[in-house]
């Protein structure tokens, strides 16, 4: 099998495209070595999520970092902006929203690096998706190609000929409810995961950010009931 004995570190948010992502690293054969990060986001619903998640699969570790997005500001994930409601998705992806973070992905997969450096693994999966998605920059593939060079630029495992480094994104010309179904098929509790931007305070999902929107109509496409428990 692809990827048998061999260690992949994944990134994870507890939503249903990085739920996805970490079973088709598993199914592949990786030891998967878990990353998820504390960042200043306006709820834990997802850190919660992520540990149901990765306990879930049997990761081999489950990483949780702490790194302070929210100081810098700049969204309306981490600061006191408010999370767009009710967006059509035909407008999703003509602007970048507010609900982007300033170089997130950037920074979440340079700690990927790190870590799978130290690890001797050389292979990082992350879930983006460059369809079913609310326009952010750092999911495009020319971005996931981009980075893929200069971490292999970056690292002294690399330079010295030891590693190559491969991002792997297995979701990123999928739609929602081609990601869905493939996690069904998987094996995928989608009832332990979250995607809500903006959850109330016992963590239901609001069921009117772009992320629930997305959600909602990638179960309803996918023919599948949809376990969120939203807000009234």
């Amino acid at each position: 099998m692809a990827g048998e004995n061999r260690k992949a570190v994944v990134l994870v948010s507890g939503g249903v495209d990085s739920t996805t992502c970490l079973a088709i690293a598993k199914r592949e054969g990786f030891e998967v070595f878990a990353l998820s990060f504390n960042y200043g986001q306006r709820h834990r619903a997802e850190i919660e999520a992520a540990k149901k998640v990765a306990k879930a699969f049997g990761v081999k570790e489950h990483l949780v970092l702490d790194v302070p997005l929210g100081a810098i500001g700049g969204s309306a994930l981490t600061g006191g902006i408010e999370v767009p409601k009710d967006v059509p998705v035909e407008q999703m992806q003509a602007r970048i929203p507010v609900t982007y973070v300033p170089a997130r992905n950037t920074v979440f997969l340079s700690l990927a690096l790190a870590w799978g450096e130290t690890l001797n693994a050389a292979d990082i999966f992350i879930g983006v998706n460059a369809l079913d998605y609310s326009g952010y920059p750092d999911c495009r593939p020319e971005y996931i190609e981009s980075f893929e060079k200069t971490a292999n630029l970056a690292l002294k495992e690399c330079v010295e000929g030891r590693m190559r480094i491969r991002i792997h994104t297995p979701l990123i010309k999928m739609t929602k409810a081609q990601i869905i179904t493939r996690g069904v098929e998987l094996g995928v509790d989608f009832s332990m995961t979250h995607s809500c931007y903006d959850p109330d305070p016992v963590g239901r999902a609001c069921g009117r950010c772009d992320s629930c929107i997305l959600r909602k109509k990638g179960f309803a496409e996918a023919g599948i009931p949809d376990p969120t428990q939203y807000a009234p």
